[in-house]
């Protein structure tokens, strides 16, 4: 019996890559198709594919002379394939009774050169819910801690070329803006070593090889002291500006003012332009000085009475109270053109510029949350005219300013792209996010194609390709000027641990080995998104 279901799951596979070939087929081939599988499917002991065609079949008409798109095909086929899936990679549905992770769990960053302890590790520590990314290469850490913003990042001591130190080093001048528990490890215990640790900064040593079960209840412990440290601070240290913990207070005092004068307030969210480039050319300690004097600048131009807040990365907002969204754009733009003329010096001289987006609150009924989107759609309006620019927003003309994140799926197998798709399609997304996703039989068709040009783009990467293996792709990706635009998640089998360790060497953001539940992948794919948003 399994050698005539085998057989059969081949058929189903060659029909679907014979389809996606073509640019349409015919309603009654998809019928033809359908009837078949209802009818050989429970026969071969494949019942729940049998069932979802018999459903399906019952709501098709046999005589319907439509052409179907690819698209419309994938969208009527998807639960059959996706019982496929389960069915080949031996995975079970986590559909009832689990509903998967929130995107709350927290974020560990562990830094080694040694792939089989990354592999190890990432195991172990996502098997109780935490997300894991692993760095093979310190000098990615610098850019990743950033990237990140880990809730507690593990560094090996001993490295080729880069010793732990100095990223401990690092860490910890970023610590004086924001705390992120440092945990060294290594097999060298010897007094000097740990009392070195300490002496930068480390909050924990813990020597190698070491109990797993020890290690997460001090990693824990750590977690749990950052987080009760952020509840009590509302105070951002790079900056010395109120962090984004603040805004609930603020606006009370909007609510205050509507309620005893019936004064407007205007909310302002203000992006450094390209600052990604600045942290590139000069450094991320030359873009901590940008940021710092950036706010220093707000906080010399407001009023006694404005509030300044970093929202987070390079994004600020500003809350002019009793001020109506006309003149918060006049007291914007003339800061917008003081600022671009300022000159930092790093290295060779350079300037910045900002965009903003305001909107007036005029209900303060309405959530914080609700204006902020308004100010968030004037600022993508402002990115989108040229930047270097202040919107108001939109809310009078009705017109919505949507963000687009680009998806490549880039796998040989019909089945995984049909499912990826429909997975990141259904991904929940802040309000004016799109993805624009898109497929690739192969790593050569994607290098190839100019749809993910000049953006930001996910590349979900198979390892093992025809024509062009996804390490090459990877390498490739990698090796150009640009490379930061690129988040990729490598899919790899569970006997490629050659290929796993191949992968993190050249700087894959994370990866999933095959077989993978759906919801397991969901919530890896929404961890990446969340991060590029």
């Amino acid at each position: 019996m399994e050698k005539y279901q085998k057989h059969f799951l081949n058929n189903f596979r060659k029909k679907l890559e014979e389809w996606e070939a073509k640019p349409e087929v015919p309603h009654k081939d998809v019928y033809r198709f359908v009837h078949s599988l209802a009818g050989s499917a429970s026969t071969l002991g494949l019942d729940e594919i049998g069932k979802l065609a018999r459903q399906l079949m019952d709501t098709m008409d046999e005589v319907d002379d439509r052409l179907l798109t690819i698209p419309e095909l994938r969208t009527m086929l998807f639960d059959i394939i996706e019982a496929y899936y389960r069915l080949e990679e031996g995975t079970v549905s986590d559909k009832k009774g689990h509903q998967g992770r929130q995107g709350e769990e927290p974020v560990i960053l562990i830094i080694d050169d040694d792939t089989s302890f990354l592999m190890y590790m990432k195991e172990e520590l996502e098997n109780i819910g935490w997300y894991v990314v692993p760095i093979a290469n310190p000098e990615k850490a610098v850019t990743s801690y950033y990237d990140v913003r880990p809730d507690c990042a593990i560094i090996d001591i001993y490295m080729n070329e880069t010793n732990g130190f100095e990223v401990l080093d690092f860490f910890k001048q970023k610590l004086k803006q924001q705390f992120i528990p440092t945990v060294m490890v290594s097999v060298d215990d010897r007094k000097e070593t740990r009392m070195k640790c300490y002496g930068l900064g480390a909050d924990d040593f813990i020597q190698k090889p070491f109990d797993i079960d020890e290690f997460i209840v001090r990693v824990k412990r750590q977690i749990e002291r950052k987080k009760q440290i952020e509840e009590l601070i509302l105070i951002d240290e790079l900056t010395h500006m109120y962090n984004r913990k603040y805004l609930a207070q603020a606006y009370d005092q909007v609510k205050s003012i509507w309620n005893r004068r019936k004064e407007p307030s205007s909310i302002a969210v203000i992006d450094i332009d390209h600052f990604k480039k600045v942290n590139d050319q000069y450094g991320h300690l030359a873009g901590d000085k940008v940021l710092a004097e950036f706010a220093s600048f707000l906080k010399k131009n407001t009023r006694g009475q404005d509030i300044v807040v970093r929202y987070g990365g390079e994004e600020f907002v500003v809350i002019c109270l009793s001020t109506t969204g006309q003149d918060a754009y006049t007291f914007l733009d003339r800061c917008r053109q003081d600022f671009s003329e300022l000159i930092f010096h790093e290295n060779d001289p350079f300037s910045c510029t900002f965009s903003a987006g305001i909107s007036e609150i005029t209900d303060p009924s309405k959530s914080m949350d609700e204006w902020l989107r308004l100010a968030d759609q004037a600022l993508y309006k402002a990115k989108e005219n040229g930047r270097n620019r202040v919107e108001i927003d939109s809310k009078s003309t009705g017109i919505q300013h949507t963000k687009i994140i680009k998806v490549a799926i880039v796998d040989d197998d019909p089945i995984i792209r049909t499912v990826m798709r429909d997975i990141v399609s259904k991904l929940p997304a802040e309000q004016n996010v799109e993805y624009d996703i898109k497929s690739f039989k192969d790593g050569a068709a994607f290098l190839e194609a100019e749809w993910h040009r000049d953006s930001l783009c996910l590349v979900i990467l198979d390892g093992v390709m025809p024509k062009m293996d996804g390490l090459e792709v990877l390498e490739r990706l990698r090796s150009q000027e640009d490379s930061y635009r690129y988040k990729v998640l490598m899919l790899t089998s569970r006997s490629s641990e050659k290929d796993i360790s191949r992968s993190l060497q050249l700087g894959a953001d994370d990866y999933m080995t095959k077989p993978f539940k759906l919801l397991e992948l969901e919530a890896r794919l929404g961890q990446i998104l969340k991060r590029m948003r």
